[in-house]
């Protein structure tokens, strides 16, 4: 498990978050974290990982493309970053 951020601020990459129960995959060109507040609401959108943040692929004004919840854990492996959400776990992984 790690402590530490991971920054995601990278133009012309495109990222493939695959959920492993059922490896449903989503393919996006954009990753954000999201902040939320005591009472689960939205408070900030941020470049970078931590435990706490919720991620976001693909966020629009108003909509985004796949939103998990809070982060518990999270490791790097390789180009792979491995982490658990309050539900589920991820791979999220550069595509080039």
């Amino acid at each position: 498990m790690s402590s530490g951020n991971i920054i995601f601020v990278k133009s012309n990459i495109m990222y493939k978050l695959t959920r492993v129960r059922d490896n449903k995959t989503i393919i996006g060109e954009q990753v954000k974290f999201i902040e939320w507040d005591e009472d689960g609401r939205f408070t900030e959108l941020h470049d970078e990982l931590t435990i706490g943040k919720s991620v976001m692929i693909d966020p629009h004004h108003f909509s985004y493309t796949w939103l998990t919840t809070e982060i518990t854990s999270f490791t790097k492996d390789g180009d792979k970053l491995i982490f658990s959400t309050k539900n589920s776990n991820y791979i999220l992984e550069e595509i080039k």
